[in-house]
């Protein structure tokens, strides 16, 4: 299963722990370390949207205000192929960010709570389960 890690510039370090578990559970990730200097990022995010077969979106208050992940989300929840594997991530404290901050329509999938922006074992194991249901 190819997966599609959608998340803010800000999140990067963390999209990269969430993309090595998912690589070390034998998912193919796609995440922006694959686009290289020069190239078309919006092309190639487009593209990898198009082959990518779920979604993990880190959910936190920069990726709710980037119109990036907005519009990945939109384009996921409009593809068949990527139905039952949306998955939201809640990252930090409910201080940070809380169920109410999060669109009425991600509330409908499973989210699964990420404690801290470092990432935790746990929490990871969480979102590779969570796929390999979906699968």
């Amino acid at each position: 299963m190819k997966v599609f890690i959608s998340h803010a510039s800000t999140d990067a370090q963390l999209a990269r722990q969430v993309a090595d578990a998912l690589r070390a559970s034998g998912f193919n990730v796609w995440d922006d370390t694959q686009v290289y200097p020069g190239e078309n990022w919006a092309a190639q995010a487009a593209q990898a949207l198009q082959e990518s077969d779920a979604m993990v979106v880190l959910l936190t208050p920069d990726s709710l205000r980037s119109p990036n992940v907005n519009s990945e989300v939109g384009f996921a929840l409009g593809q068949r192929s990527y139905k039952g594997r949306l998955i939201p991530v809640l990252v930090g404290s409910p201080e940070q960010l809380s169920l109410q901050d999060i669109p009425w329509i991600l509330k409908q999938f499973q989210v699964i709570h990420l404690s801290a922006p470092e990432g935790d074992d746990n929490s990871l194991q969480q979102i590779v389960r969570a796929l390999k249901e979906a699968a």
